[in-house]
């Protein structure tokens, strides 16, 4: 079993379909890698911190709320509180993806999960559904694509973003919610989509007014998984008692 999984994570043609999949993903993230390197010299870091920060935190909205917070002399344990914050939801990725990728070897999921970004959990949760198992082969295909152009677009738009006239003015930056509103809606055939997505929008808002942001993204996101949690037993006791 074993050797037959090795041999399957390895077929070349399991990456090349990877990457085929991680086109249209590649080309919706181009302006924000963009514009985060336009902004993050904008705020006052040089080009090599902007490419370092894309590198490491890999994490569009959370490089977002980081380099907002850079310009404002706010304390760097409340900086990084802050990234933890929005980059919650990741944990809850992993919990949900390690499932998943249960076959590989350590440090196959250790890059795996490196990788896991928004986008990249959307495309794997889809794999799973028509293929069952996510190999490596297949998964990196997926993941390096984007992540090698989001540390390009970043250096990019650390080099010639003062070229682009104000990205507020455009409205450039509203990209971001409309792109995470896509990954939600690819969603939307999965039971109890409507009441999860429903729960995490009223409390991440009611969080936003009360306790303020980026604590909102991470609270909206429990309330949605505890509801979740919660309706999924009674669902199943329902089906065993029909």
């Amino acid at each position: 079993m074993t050797a037959d999984i090795a041999k399957e994570s390895a077929r070349p043609r399991d990456f090349a379909q990877g990457v085929r999949d991680s086109v249209p993903v590649v080309v919706a993230a181009l302006p924000f890698g963009f514009l985060f390197g336009a902004l993050a010299v904008e705020n006052g870091l040089t080009v090599f911190e902007a490419v370092l920060m894309s590198a490491t935190v890999f994490a569009g909205a959370s490089q977002m709320v980081g380099i907002d917070l850079f310009g404002q002399k706010v304390a760097p344990w409340l900086i990084v509180l802050s990234i933890l914050a929005v980059n919650f939801r990741h944990v809850l990725y992993s919990a949900t993806t390690g499932r998943r990728i249960a076959h590989w070897g350590p440090v196959q999921r250790l890059l795996g999960f490196f990788l896991l970004a928004d986008p990249v959990f959307a495309e794997a949760e889809r794999r799973s559904e028509t293929h069952g198992r996510i190999t490596f082969g297949w998964y990196m295909g997926a993941a390096l694509p984007l992540y090698l152009c989001w540390v390009v677009e970043g250096w990019l738009g650390a080099l010639f973003g003062n070229l682009l006239p104000d990205a507020h003015a455009l409205g450039i930056d509203f990209l971001l919610p409309i792109y995470f509103l896509g990954l939600v809606m690819s969603f939307r055939r999965r039971s109890f989509w409507l009441p999860v997505v429903l729960m995490s929008a009223a409390v991440s808002m009611l969080a936003y007014s009360t306790v303020g942001s980026p604590w909102h993204v991470s609270i909206g996101a429990i309330a949605g998984v505890a509801l979740a949690a919660v309706m999924a037993p009674n669902a199943r006791g329902r089906e065993e008692g029909s």
